[in-house]
């Protein structure tokens, strides 16, 4: 395949992926603490050209390579819905819930209880405080988070919310489910962070930017199939008139 085939075809195959991208952002705009994804691009540079047709053998081709993804934690703005479960963070951090793989990260603030008066994320997760996870008894009400993260209940204050930040942001990826990880060690989330209780953080997404970013991206890939379609072309014409000279 010739170098301007594998150079436009290097570029399809990560503007595909941000599409992919930008599609999943926009399928999570009304997702509960959903944080927007972007591409994250770099140059790569192959030591010598694969044909003849650069001046020299040691010319060197660009192309175009993934190398992964990072996301925006930038808040989103903080909904009231007046349920007594849903929690928001207003500043830096993230809440601790309990998995099977262990602990994991997450800014959806919508919880509830589990059969065994523990709260719990809408995948069943256990969220955490300071103590390990939140159990409430039978008769037990009145549920109240202040905003430093302390909950109280008709039995008196029961505990503190986890709640935590990281050094590095970039080091927090996402497992799915809205939940992240990382191998880094986390830190007490600053003091200005605070717990709101009877709210929820809405994504991040902004509509408008993405379906920006949607007709760009479709106009490049376009705009790079016609520039291949017109190799093809070019190449086809060339093995035609080839054929067309006498032996």
């Amino acid at each position: 395949m010739e170098n301007a085939s594998l150079v436009g075809l290097s570029r399809q195959v990560v503007l595909r992926r941000e599409l992919d991208v930008i599609a999943n952002n926009v399928a999570n705009m009304n997702t509960t603490g959903f944080k927007a994804e972007q591409m994250v691009f770099s140059e790569f540079m192959m030591p010598n050209a694969r044909d003849g047709t650069f001046p020299t053998q040691d010319q060197k081709l660009s192309f175009v390579q993934q190398r992964g993804t990072w996301h925006s934690f930038a808040p989103g703005d903080v909904e009231a819905t007046g349920g007594a479960m849903d929690f928001a963070i207003d500043g830096e951090g993230f809440f601790v819930v309990e998995t099977e793989a262990g602990e994991r990260y997450t800014r959806s603030g919508a919880f509830g209880v589990n059969a065994s008066g523990q709260l719990v994320t809408a995948n069943g997760e256990r969220l955490l405080s300071t103590a390990g996870p939140i159990q409430l008894a039978p008769n037990e009400t009145g549920l109240t988070i202040g905003r430093d993260g302390t909950i109280a209940t008709s039995e008196g204050v029961r505990g503190r919310l986890r709640l935590v930040s990281f050094a590095d942001p970039r080091a927090v990826h996402k497992i799915g489910a809205n939940l992240y990880a990382t191998t880094e060690d986390p830190k007490d989330a600053p003091a200005t962070t605070a717990v709101v209780q009877g709210a929820v953080e809405k994504s991040n997404v902004k509509p408008i930017v993405e379906m920006s970013r949607l007709i760009e991206v479709n106009r490049a890939y376009t705009s790079i199939s016609g520039i291949l379609d017109a190799q093809n072309d070019i190449r086809r014409s060339a093995i035609e008139k080839l054929a067309e000279v006498p032996a």
